[in-house]
């Protein structure tokens, strides 16, 4: 990253390190605006959003010396003309296409334009830039104004969205990427793209950071996420409350000196169906959760393979402690259960549900409780009982649970996760590009590590060790899902350039 000694105090890059931001969601990002218009700042909230645009634009390009920019009709819009007429006023050549009508607009986008036309902006008609000669590109089209509606091919709005898409330059992007729905971080009828952008994007978000920035297609579409609050508190009101926060590093408890394998916890992971039942062996899967409670710190680690034609597959780590389920004992340590499991997983299913005091669902035992009515009532009466439970679904698992499809449930990421959560009185980890930890009477977070390294067979095997490892070792049941999603993408992000990641040497990184 290139000196950003432009930027002003109040204009802050979220380090993934740091964790733990509130997250606001549309409406009450709207009740904030209100709150501060009210309060009639001096300057008016439109100004300091364009003066933050054009700093941290001309930190990201600093020897940037053309800009475009492309504005919406709306006050999102007029935030672009503001910082047009800053990027003027610093000396870059500056233009603009503008979609508003000064006859039309609101009053502070007026006096936007009015500084624009001032300052000397050129203001472009319904023909292209010159993409390939501009240094930067600002998306100032919609912001959190967007319409559900799905806009024609030929609409204005559409056109100026695909020549930012197509953009060789950097594109900084006002509050949201166009066509990004704040709460979900889908996009909106007829705007996404089959391909990623030409160039690299960056996001300042105004007043609050939103969740769709951090999950479903916000990552990807927001790129670098920046945060200015414009000078307003957000906790002026009790009513600002948010939905979510922004999950980040966190560190498990020091060891003492003095302690042992039991200070620390046992994990016994139950799965892998072997090749005898079906032809099908999945032992690997269970073999690499156990391999990952080992390897994050669990004191000690039982393997439950669910028939004899899985121990074939079983690596020499003598660690590992081989167990019959018959042998465990259910009230001590935490369980993991379902990795590889098949069909298997279901004869064990009622005795874990039943008797684990700390219960890791994952995988086929999802599956295998999704198309059983006595299995889903034994997991929702397991908190009545005092019995603790942390489900970990990728989103197919989480709509096979629900009664739902992928499509509803990518939908609205935070929504379903907290709906399963509440069905199923559990900790849900909601797995995909900003992983949802949400959790009975507790606000959800969104993991902000990770990368596509981890779109790789096993992965999620090996994040369901690390949970029951984090869980064992004396954190919360919502702590250690955070803390084990927030790891398990940290490692990926240090994995080395060029080398492969898989499961297996995942599981071994501590």
């Amino acid at each position: 990253m290139r000196s950003l000694t432009a930027l002003p105090p109040a204009v802050r890059r979220l380090q993934r390190a740091a964790g733990g931001q509130p997250l606001y969601d549309t409406a009450t990002t709207r009740l904030i605006e209100a709150h501060a218009l009210d309060a009639a700042p001096s300057p008016s909230l439109m100004q300091r959003a364009g003066a933050a645009l054009a700093q941290l634009g001309r930190a990201i390009a600093p020897h940037a010396r053309q800009v475009w920019l492309a504005c919406g009709a709306g006050n999102n819009g007029g935030d672009g003309l503001q910082a047009a007429a800053a990027f003027q006023a610093a000396g870059y050549a500056t233009s603009v296409h503008w979609l508003g009508d000064p006859q039309r607009c609101s009053s502070d986008t007026h006096a936007a334009w009015l500084a624009a036309q001032k300052a000397g902006v050129r203001f472009l008609d319904s023909a292209p830039p010159a993409l390939d000669a501009q240094d930067l590109a600002v998306d100032a089209l919609l912001g959190i104004g967007a319409s559900t509606r799905q806009l024609p091919p030929n609409d204005p709005l559409v056109q100026l969205l695909q020549w930012l898409h197509l953009c060789p330059a950097p594109v900084l992007c006002a509050d949201l990427p166009t066509g990004l729905q704040a709460d979900t971080g889908q996009y909106l009828p007829g705007m996404a793209f089959e391909r990623a952008p030409r160039s690299p994007r960056h996001t300042l978000s105004f007043l609050t950071l939103k969740p769709g920035l951090f999950t479903g297609a916000g990552r990807d579409a927001a790129g670098e996420v920046w945060w200015d609050d414009l000078g307003v508190d957000l906790n002026q009101h009790p009513d600002h409350r948010p939905c979510a926060q922004l999950g980040g590093a966190m560190a498990l408890r020091s060891r003492a000196h003095a302690s042992h394998k039991g200070s620390y916890g046992d994990v016994a992971v139950i799965g892998g169906e072997g090749l005898y039942l079906r032809g099908m062996g999945m032992g690997g899967a269970a073999v690499l959760a156990a391999t990952a409670a080992l390897h994050h710190g669990a004191g000690r680690v039982m393997l439950a393979l669910l028939d004899e034609g899985a121990c074939q597959l079983l690596p020499q780590q003598p660690e590992l402690m081989l167990r019959q389920v018959s042998a465990l004992h259910w009230d001590q340590g935490v369980v993991v259960c379902g990795c590889g499991g098949g069909q298997a997983v279901a004869a064990v299913l009622p005795q874990a549900l039943e008797q684990a005091h700390r219960l890791v669902l994952d995988a086929d035992a999802l599956n295998a409780i999704a198309t059983d009515s006595a299995l889903q009532h034994l997991l929702a009466s397991r908190a009545h009982i005092g019995l603790h439970t942390i489900l970990t679904p990728h989103p197919l698992e989480a709509a096979r649970l629900l009664g739902s499809d992928t499509t509803a449930v990518q939908a609205d990421r935070l929504q379903a996760a907290h709906q399963l959560s509440q069905q199923t009185s559990s900790t849900v980890v909601l797995k995909g590009s900003g992983s949802i930890i949400a959790s009975p009477h507790q606000l959800p977070c969104i993991n902000g590590s990770g990368n596509a390294l981890l779109a790789t067979a096993g992965t999620g095997d090996v994040l369901a060790g690390m949970v029951g490892a984090a869980w064992a070792q004396g954190l919360p049941p919502h702590t250690a899902a955070q803390w084990a999603v927030w790891r398990h993408g940290h490692l990926a992000e240090q994995w080395p350039a060029g080398q492969a990641l898989t499961a297996g040497a995942l599981a071994r990184c501590s």
